[in-house]
């Protein structure tokens, strides 16, 4: 008899779409020996993000410091208008709407603050956007790691080595030559953020790194699918710029416009 080797399953930006996770869980089907972990931006722009970070945090799941996670603490913690102003634009109206109590909403803002911003699995190391691929890594803080773009995507080399980063944050359709759903690969990264709120897109992805096995939910259709990592996987060039034609400029953020400092 053929025992199944235990799964390790990272999961790509959701943005509130609850009903989309409980899709993906339920198809992923996790049994005790499987981990589980999230690669940040469980909140914003979808209908339920009060819903997911519940489910995330209830269940105890490892989960990784996003962007959005950052802008909607500093929105709520730093007293400033132009923060809130932002963060409610980028995606933050709805999900305060999304919670029947303030208290709620706190308490999700503190376990926020409580997040890593990077996580290291041995051959591979999880962080929501990336690093930057000049500095030493003890060096940078959660504005590399939970916005940079551009200067890790277009990274010759790879930053660790034989270790694979995964990431979530920006849309893999976004690239030239790559369609909804389809994974990215650049040097020594993995790209699995595949716009599940988007309306080009709708496909929200896990990555099973130990059997390379990807499960994805289309929260516009509901389709879903199982398949190798390697129909997926596009390959891109270093040199490769994002194609933000039908992308608005609220789905692309600067990167420094929050600067959330933890105590």
């Amino acid at each position: 008899m053929t025992v199944a080797m235990a799964r390790r399953v990272v999961v790509g930006d959701i943005h509130g779409h609850y009903q989309g996770l409980m899709d993906l869980m339920a198809l992923l089907n996790l049994q005790p020996a499987d981990q589980i972990y999230f690669l940040g931006d469980l909140i914003d722009r979808g209908p339920d993000s009060a819903k997911v970070v519940e489910f995330v945090k209830t269940n105890h799941y490892p989960a990784l410091m996003g962007n959005h996670e950052e802008m909607m603490v500093s929105a709520l913690m730093d007293n400033q208008p132009a923060l809130l102003q932002m963060w409610l634009q980028a995606g933050g109206r709805e999900t305060l709407t999304s919670y029947s109590s303030n208290q709620l909403l706190w308490d999700h803002a503190d376990w926020f603050k409580t997040l890593p911003t990077h996580l290291d699995l041995g051959n591979y190391w999880l962080v929501h956007a990336g690093v930057h691929p000049e500095l030493p890594l003890e060096t940078q803080t959660s504005q590399e790691f939970c916005w940079i773009r551009q200067e890790f995507h277009q990274m010759a080399t790879p930053y660790f080595g034989s270790k694979v980063i995964i990431v979530g944050h920006t849309m893999t359709f976004t690239f030239p030559g790559v369609n909804p759903g389809q994974i990215v690969q650049g040097a020594g990264w993995l790209g699995i953020d595949t716009g599940a709120y988007h309306h080009q897109s709708g496909w929200l992805t896990a990555l099973d790194i130990v059997a390379q096995q990807v499960y994805q939910v289309n929260i516009h259709s509901h389709h879903s699918r199982i398949c190798p990592l390697a129909d997926l996987l596009v390959c891109l060039n270093p040199q490769t710029k994002q194609n933000l034609k039908g992308v608005s400029t609220k789905d692309i953020l600067p990167k420094r416009l929050f600067n959330v400092v933890y105590e």
